[in-house]
């Protein structure tokens, strides 16, 4: 019997869910390998790794998914957990970016006192598709003074190649489709 590498072994533990949210979409739901509490220690110690000796202050995630990785990551790194959510959801002074969807137009927003100028930042999501998403939070962490040292995703949608979005910084992703 082959073994399968640890990224194989997170990948496996991922299922396709045809139609989902609509028609002719193949949803990669990663609710399995959450569940899986070696396998979700796994992903996040593969994911922090690339970064343990960057000095990370602070790690940046985005709602919903991404907060389950960031949150962990930032333990990981011992760095500061910073959410980045949709308009209104927020509860003190922030600063906004717009973004576009495939059906119109969205907002990030992000507390205006969470980055201080300088401090180094990780951009952490569950996955990069277009990369829309990940760029209108560069440019929140940007506003904010914060330096990336990187993003990094448990999955890549390369076939839509939003790595292009992300070419100024260094882009790690563990499963690949």
């Amino acid at each position: 019997m082959q073994t399968l590498t640890p990224v194989q072994e997170l990948k496996s533990a991922i299922r396709d869910v045809p139609d989902f949210p609509k028609k002719g979409v193949i949803f990669k739901d990663i609710t399995p390998l959450l569940s899986d509490g070696r396998l979700f220690n796994d992903a996040v110690g593969l994911l922090s790794r690339p970064y343990t000796a960057s000095h990370v202050h602070k790690v940046v995630a985005v709602e919903a998914r991404g907060f389950i990785f960031g949150a962990a990551i930032a333990a990981r790194l011992e760095a500061g957990f910073i959410p980045v959510r949709k308009k209104g959801k927020l509860p003190h002074t922030r600063i906004k970016e717009s973004y576009e969807l495939e059906y119109g137009v969205d907002q990030l927003e992000i507390h205006q006192d969470a980055i201080v100028k300088g401090e180094r930042v990780l951009l952490v999501d569950d996955l990069l598709a277009t990369g829309g998403t990940c760029d209108a939070v560069i440019k929140l962490i940007r506003r904010l003074g914060g330096e990336i040292v990187g993003c990094t995703f448990l999955i890549e949608l390369t076939f839509l190649n939003g790595r292009k979005r992300l070419k100024d910084y260094p882009v790690t992703s563990l499963i690949t489709y």
